[in-house]
């Protein structure tokens, strides 16, 4: 029998009664019995494994070796703290949106420019037919490395990247996903989304919006912009920060000498003097004399970065 539970105050009486119900469980299986379920078991994988090959893979192990995932920088130490795990990961589809203007492309160029300094191949799909070679070198991508397609459909585009990932390629970058359509698709009115709907949010472990902010001057001429990088999801880790700010100076990219110094900054990496630094014994009156000497001493700057890297995304 039940046993009835009785409640007031809720208007009128509400009687609950509470069943007790019994379960069986099954008993547990001898040494012979839980060997022909493995041996069973071990059958069912190995067809599996012969039919479907890798997408088959049941175990964990089989995909990674390491619960680590290998990171390439996004150009930006800012960016790469608030990702949380240094960088963007390798082997995983990210997703880059936002407006015109807002520094799309300089993020991905960096992107890449960060792995070829690690030995990287990197391959571009310009769908856009809007790759400026200039642009890039003045970034610091090695332009004679960087394998560039320009495909006239959608089609075409997937079947450059299905077969670039099959080979030794670490990053490919695809700008945009929906500039080119399908030869098949009818015009149709879209919503403001981000490019190619919502699939890819799906499919992306990183998604970054990117907005333009402000301009920068300097002596009355607009010489850059100041953007927001939103982490719109992150797969990887527990985002430490969901926006960063970043510089980007026209012609140049993202300007590294304003991050080393405000992050390095709060760390006592570099002491802040106002109105000045001291970098590595040396005092620089200003800001602008201390992103001078950052970027004439490369070196010095690379140090420091080495060493916020190591703080900061240490495992």
């Amino acid at each position: 029998m039940g046993k009835a539970r009785h409640f007031t105050g809720f208007g009128p009486e509400v009687v609950l009664c509470q069943q007790q119900l019994d379960y069986e469980s099954d008993p547990p299986l001898d040494d012979a019995q839980a060997l022909a379920k493995q041996s069973t078991l071990n059958v069912a994988v190995s067809q599996l494994a012969s039919d479907f090959d890798r997408e088959s893979n049941l175990c964990l192990e089989k995909f990674s070796r390491t619960r680590c995932a290998a990171v390439i920088s996004t150009g930006s130490l800012k960016l790469d703290l608030a990702l949380g795990i240094g960088g963007l990961p390798k082997g995983r589809m990210v997703e880059i949106f936002g407006k015109e203007a807002s520094g799309k492309t300089t993020l991905a160029l960096h992107v890449v420019k960060e792995a070829q300094k690690n030995g990287g191949c990197c391959a571009y799909i310009d769908a856009e037919n809007a790759f400026d070679p200039s642009f890039a070198e003045a970034i610091g991508v090695d332009t004679e490395r960087l394998l560039i397609a320009q495909p006239n459909s959608a089609e075409n585009s997937l079947s450059i990247v299905n077969t670039l990932v099959g080979g030794s390629i670490d990053v490919v970058i695809v700008d945009s996903v929906r500039t080119k359509k399908c030869s098949n698709q009818v015009p149709v009115v879209y919503k403001e989304v981000a490019c190619g709907g919502n699939a890819l949010g799906f499919y992306a472990a990183v998604r970054l919006r990117t907005s333009r902010r402000e301009l920068r001057y300097s002596e009355d001429r607009a010489t850059g912009i100041g953007i927001s990088v939103q982490i719109t999801k992150n797969k990887l880790a527990p985002a430490v920060l969901k926006e960063a700010g970043i510089d980007i100076k026209f012609g140049k990219g993202i300007c590294h000498e304003s991050e080393i110094l405000e992050m390095a900054s709060s760390i006592g990496v570099i002491v802040k003097d106002e109105p000045g630094y001291w970098i590595n014994g040396s005092f620089l009156v200003n800001k602008a004399a201390a992103e001078k000497f950052l970027h004439e001493n490369s070196a010095v700057a690379d140090d420091i970065c080495n060493i916020m890297r190591s703080q900061f995304f240490e495992r």
